[in-house]
């Protein structure tokens, strides 16, 4: 009992979730000693739904291993390849097979856009008493979870909210720097490393929207571009909602060129969606490549430039900082250091 209640203890001191799924793995390993625990979740478009390990603790292993977050999705197993898993989340019901090994299959469904299980192999079959006492901790497990999504999303468009973005940011560039000494050790990999972007988006004259429509109407538009943006970009791009009209994406991509094109398609998206009572809206995009060493306010104010230019010349376009530097039309603040007195 008192080590339950010290794993219990360590679960709800935490308040990112990657290190809530180790600590769940982790507090299992430690109550069961089984073979393997892992927790898997559902990414991908309905009909190439895949598999992606969050956490896993094979026994003798000295820490849990998981899949990059930012993993290709042809690289993750299909959701076919694991019926058992199939079963337990479309029953909601633990499946267990009764070979020795034994598979424990517990479902977790915490939000619409959280589907995943829990799935323990044992040397035989869980016990009923061994059942309900994980059963128990992941009924904590999930209401923790749900507190955190509460904290962690905008209350209206249910994407991801300003305060949760500098950890995001500083994961990304540390993944960034871990991916270039990576490249330089094996240059075989430099083709498929990629690297992270940080697009800004705004939605052009949405003040007319408010003024002309009301406020109610404001929201609905915020929330249908919310809806479009979860569409449009991949399972492992995360979409933050920073207040009003802008919106905020972290993606990685394989060059400028891709970046820009993922950016240029969710505007051509959304000039072409009829929003109700409104009709068409278009929206300003800037971005710009996360350089290493980079932080957050650096890296937004090249976005915000580069959204300042697109709303500058014409609105309802796509401006990369990058670029409007090597054509001379913005300044690389950069190079005019040397003309700032500092003391």
């Amino acid at each position: 009992m008192p080590q339950l209640v010290d794993n219990l203890a360590d679960l709800t001191a935490l308040r990112d979730r990657n290190a809530l799924d180790v600590a769940l793995v982790s507090a299992i390993n430690d109550l069961l000693q089984p073979k393997s625990t892992a927790i898997c979740r559902v990414v991908g478009d309905a009909g190439n739904e895949r598999w992606r390990i969050c956490a896993q603790w094979d026994a003798g292993q000295p820490t849990p291993t998981s899949d990059s977050a930012w993993s290709r999705l042809d690289s993750l197993p299909p959701l076919s390849g694991h019926p058992l898993r199939q079963q337990a989340l479309a029953t909601r019901q633990l499946s267990q097979t009764s070979d020795c090994p034994s598979i424990t299959v517990f479902p977790l469904a915490s939000n619409a856009a959280t589907v995943g299980v829990l799935e323990i192999s044992t040397d035989e079959p869980l016990s009923e008493d061994a059942q309900r006492l994980v059963s128990g901790v992941l009924r904590l497990y999930l209401n923790f979870q749900s507190l955190l999504d509460y904290g962690e999303r905008d209350a209206l468009t249910d994407l991801l909210n300003r305060k949760t973005f500098d950890g995001a940011f500083l994961k990304a560039t540390i993944e960034q720097e871990m991916a270039v000494e990576n490249i330089e050790g094996d240059r075989r990999d430099a083709a498929g490393a990629g690297s992270y972007w940080l697009a800004m988006i705004d939605i052009d004259h949405f003040k007319r929207v408010n003024d002309n429509y009301g406020h109610l109407i404001g929201d609905e538009v915020l929330l249908l571009l919310a809806r479009l943006m979860r569409a449009h970009f991949r399972f492992h791009d995360q979409l933050y909602r920073f207040g009003g009209e802008e919106f905020v994406v972290l993606m990685r991509c394989n060059g400028e060129a891709e970046a820009a094109g993922v950016l240029e398609r969710l505007r051509a998206t959304t000039e072409r969606h009829l929003f109700p009572q409104v009709g068409t809206i278009t929206i300003s995009v800037g971005f710009t490549e996360i350089k290493t060493g980079d932080t957050p306010s650096g890296a937004f104010e090249r976005a915000d430039k580069a959204v300042y230019h697109a709303k500058a010349h014409g609105r309802n376009q796509v401006c990369s900082h990058a670029a409007l530097i090597a054509s001379g039309e913005l300044l690389d603040a950069a190079a005019n250091m040397g003309e700032v007195e500092l003391f």
